[in-house]
C-alpha cells in the first residue's frame, strides 16, 4: 500500500511539472504562430537579414509563411520561416524556381535553407518571371 501511494505521489507530481512547463511556455509566448503578418513586418525582416536592404516590391506568402522581394538594384531576397525565427537568403541567377499555378517554388541551393513552396497567387507568374531574369 505504501509502495502505491508513493508511485501516485511520483505520478501526481510529474504531471504537476508538466502542466507547470506548458503554462510556462504559454506565457512567455514561446512556440506560437509565426508568420510575417503585413508589408512592414517583411521590411523588418529584410532589413535584419541584410543591413541597408530596401526592397522596393514585396510579395507575401497567403499563409504568411515566406515572402519574397526585391530591391532598386534588382537583388532578390527569400524570407522564409524556420521553427521559431525568420531566416533570408538572397537569390542570385543559380537559384532555382519552378512555376506551378499560384505556387513558386524557390530552391537556394544550400541543404540547410532547403526548397520553400509560397502560394503568391495570381502573382507567381510575374515574379517567376522576375526570377529567371536574374542578373546577379
Amino acid at each position: 500500500m505504501e509502495g502505491t501511494l508513493i508511485e501516485l505521489a511520483k505520478l501526481g507530481g510529474s504531471i504537476a511539472a508538466i502542466l507547470f512547463l506548458f503554462w510556462l511556455a504559454r506565457r512567455l509566448d514561446l512556440g506560437g504562430d509565426l508568420r510575417i503578418r503585413d508589408e512592414a513586418h517583411a521590411r523588418a525582416l529584410a532589413d535584419e537579414a541584410i543591413c541597408g536592404f530596401e526592397p522596393v516590391d514585396i510579395i507575401i506568402d497567403k499563409a504568411g509563411m515566406g515572402a519574397l522581394m526585391k530591391d532598386a538594384s534588382g537583388r532578390h531576397m527569400l524570407i522564409r520561416r524556420h521553427g521559431a525565427a525568420f531566416v533570408a537568403r538572397l537569390l542570385d541567377r543559380h537559384s532555382e524556381s519552378r512555376l506551378d499555378h499560384n505556387f513558386l517554388t524557390i530552391g537556394t541551393g544550400e541543404k540547410t535553407f532547403g526548397k520553400v513552396t509560397l502560394n503568391l497567387g495570381k502573382d507567381a507568374q510575374y515574379w517567376a518571371a522576375g526570377l529567371r531574369h536574374m542578373v546577379t
